[in-house]
């Protein structure tokens, strides 16, 4: 299929980047430092395949911002990566990491194959002969540049890569950080698998929680029986769509490229994916309706819509016939501008990407900084915590004349384990975001979430600058 050449989500970014600049005082040659990409990286490599034939590659590493070190994004394997498309993801990174308070630049990468085309042996040298272009240039590093997984790559990939990485660099005593979304066999840590979709689940529920909101939209507050549509059952649909079923929520649609499940007494999500992998699509599901075109259920009644597939999906074309009352994007830019205003238009809240997919850059954070100390989090304090708290159920017992319960103690001393500070520190990074983002929305008077997440994000980035003396 091919890529649509009139859009470019670069510019939609930067057009969203202007939008929130018309609320601050900011200094314009600041400006357009901030929306410019600092560094682009664009190279071909040769493969040679099985049968002895060979095929030229492209490959991308762009760093949008070095405001703060290193810079952070994941690379992408997809036919449809090209230039344009991995400038607007890399800035997105840039305004994602500051809106969360992550201090890295943004960046992402790719390269321009189908990954189902190639079988595993290839891709291994794809990816190790992508790294090392990166390490010739200094485009990766844990100083420097630190990817991750993105669509089309995986733990696997960040596995060869760090592998690579650490053959060049024998004596960097942190060369586990050059990369996130590892295994936890390389120094990954727990619950990095899941935490892009973790942060979604926690911002819509954050987001669903503000009654005033709520009924503005003419919705109850909290998950408990909202309908909810999602577009793309990979690894941040799955894992959105059954956290919010597990709280109440109840998933109505599943659409994917190749058709779609429509069930209005709810899809058992984890039963679905399970169909969707033996069977390479949702044909033949026993359950519910199939929906042959899955883009269409995009414009289905729900309450609550999730495009987590890919960018420019709700577009001028569909955007009137969306009957959704909040959008919740897990995809990078599914909306586009033009449809955004077509929306807003219509009352619909937006809950934009830059914030609500930002669950997998600020575990990669965690991660990232796991490999420069060299040490599992909870480790040191676990069994001191479980003591002490051991303690103190004692003198709590003591004094009352009460015992706990086999099952409450067990509940009461068990120490935090690294999954625990993980999921912790991701809910507050994403509730703390959420309440920022919508106080300053309130504040402005505007309309859009995403205006709002961009102001704060410009004020955050300016300031970097600024106390650098390069700009007034």
């Amino acid at each position: 299929m091919a890529k649509k050449t009139n859009y470019s989500l670069f510019d939609d970014v930067c057009a969203f980047v202007d939008d929130a600049a018309k609320h601050l005082d900011l200094h314009p040659g600041l400006l357009d430092q901030i929306k410019q990409c600092n560094s682009i990286y664009k190279f071909n490599f040769p493969l040679r395949n099985d049968d002895g034939t060979y095929e030229t590659l492209t490959g991308y590493r762009i760093q949008h911002s070095h405001h703060k070190l290193p810079v952070k994004g994941g690379i992408r394997y997809s036919e449809h990566v090209d230039e344009e498309e991995v400038k607007g993801l890399a800035a997105l990174m840039t305004y994602k990491c500051a809106l969360v308070n992550i201090p890295f630049g943004g960046a992402k990468g790719g390269i321009s194959i189908d990954p189902t085309k190639y079988n595993i042996n290839q891709l291994e040298r794809i990816t190790r002969r992508y790294t090392a272009e990166l390490i010739k240039k200094k485009f990766i590093g844990p100083a420097i540049d630190v990817p991750a997984p993105d669509y089309g790559t995986g733990a696997r990939e960040m596995a060869w890569i760090v592998d690579t990485f650490e053959a060049f660099s024998p004596e960097l005593i942190n060369a586990k950080g050059c990369v996130t979304g590892k295994p936890l066999s390389q120094h990954g840590i727990d619950g990095r698998t899941e935490a892009t979709g973790q942060g979604v689940f926690y911002g819509i529920r954050e987001a669903v929680n503000v009654d005033e909101d709520m009924k503005s939209l003419g919705l109850t507050k909290g998950l408990r029986g909202k309908k909810v549509i999602v577009q793309g059952l990979g690894n941040v649909g799955y894992y959105s769509a059954k956290y919010l079923s597990e709280a109440g929520a109840k998933i109505i649609g599943v659409a994917e490229w190749n058709g779609g499940i429509w069930d209005e007494a709810g899809i058992h999500i984890e039963d679905l994916k399970n169909y969707q992998l033996k069977n390479k699509g949702y044909k033949g599901y026993p359950r519910g309706e199939f929906i042959k075109n899955g883009k269409e259920m995009l414009t289905y009644e729900c309450d609550i819509l999730i495009p987590a597939a890919l960018e420019n999906q709700i577009t001028i074309e569909n955007a009137a016939l969306i009957k959704a009352k909040i959008i919740g994007e897990a995809a990078n830019g599914p909306v586009t501008e033009e449809a955004e205003k077509i929306l807003l238009d219509k009352g619909v809240m937006i809950i934009p990407d830059m914030y609500l997919n930002a669950g997998g850059v600020t575990v990669s954070y965690f991660e990232w900084l796991k490999n420069l100390s060299r040490v599992s989090f909870g480790k040191l304090e676990k069994r001191y915590d479980m003591e002490k708290y051991r303690k103190l159920m004692s003198t709590i017992e003591n004094a009352t004349g009460e015992e706990f319960t086999e099952e409450e103690r067990d509940a009461l001393i068990k120490g935090a384990s690294e999954r625990d500070l993980v999921l912790s520190g991701l809910e507050e990074t994403m509730v703390t975001a959420y309440q920022d983002m919508n106080r300053i929305r309130k504040e402005k008077g505007i309309e859009s979430l995403r205006t709002a997440g961009f102001i704060l994000a410009l004020e955050r980035i300016a300031v970097s600058y600024m106390d650098l003396g390069i700009f007034p």
